[in-house]
This record gives structure tokens, sequence and C-alpha cells, in this order.
């Protein structure tokens, strides 16, 4: 059952992720989650310091989700804690141009709540990792 339940949740934030609703992605995440992508010199430390780097995107950038698309999905259940990883294809847009992108993602998710709540499953995202899909391997 966990295992569905996580599959659920990730679906849910790549969804939110696909079209640009803001609370509803941020809002699977914990507050002290951290991000770790490859584009960016630093990791995010918490969810807060990454919608300010969302929200100056869209405001510098022109920032948008235009598809998002989850495939291979696997998930490795480590009592409260899931590792979800997957392969993720993006279609951005940025300063009015499109880009495309096949990446590799790792998402763990941490059980929340106790006792019955947790029983419940309600899964958030407390850590993201993107990478760079292997140069030479074709798309999913």
């Amino acid at each position: 059952m966990s295992t569905h339940e996580v599959l659920q949740a990730a679906a849910k934030l790549v969804a939110a992720f696909a079209r640009n609703d803001r609370d509803a992605y941020f809002g699977a995440f914990t507050a002290d989650a951290s991000f770790v992508f490859y584009t960016l010199p630093q990791p995010l430390l918490s969810r807060d310091a990454y919608q300010v780097l969302w929200d100056s995107w869209r405001r510098d950038e022109g920032f948008e989700v235009l598809s998002c698309t989850s495939s291979n999905a696997f998930v490795s259940l480590q009592g409260d804690v899931a590792i979800f990883m997957h392969d993720v294809a993006t279609e951005l847009r940025m300063q009015g141009e499109q880009f495309f992108s096949q990446e590799r993602e790792t998402i763990v998710f941490r059980r929340q709540g106790s006792g019955t709540q947790q029983k419940q499953g309600l899964w958030l995202a407390c850590h993201e990792h993107l990478s760079a899909m292997p140069e030479g391997l074709p798309p999913p």
C-alpha cells in the first residue's frame, strides 16, 4: 500500500509542476526540504529558498512550465522514508524561448504524522535531486 501512496504523491507533485500550480507544487514539500539541481551552483536548503528562486525566474525570466512527463518510476521504501526515482521530460519557456530537457530525478519522501495519521500515508517530499540524462541515451 505504501508504494502506491508514494507513487500517488509523486504523481501529484509532477502534475502540479506541469501545470505551474505553485501552491500545490511547493505544498508537496516539507518546509525543511533541500534541492540539488545540476543547473545551479549550490544546493537550495529550504522550500522557502526554492520558492524565492522560482518567483524570481517567473518575474525576471518569464519562466513557465509547458509540460512535464514522468517515466520509469521506481520506489524504494525505507521505513518512514521512500526514495522515488524516475526519468523526467520537461518543456519550459524562459525569456520567450522554449527549452526541452531529459533528466533523471530522485525525490525523497518522508511519511508525515504519527499513529493513525501516519498509517494513512501522507507523504511529503523532503529532498529533490535533479541530474542531466547521460548523453547518447534515447528518450523514454
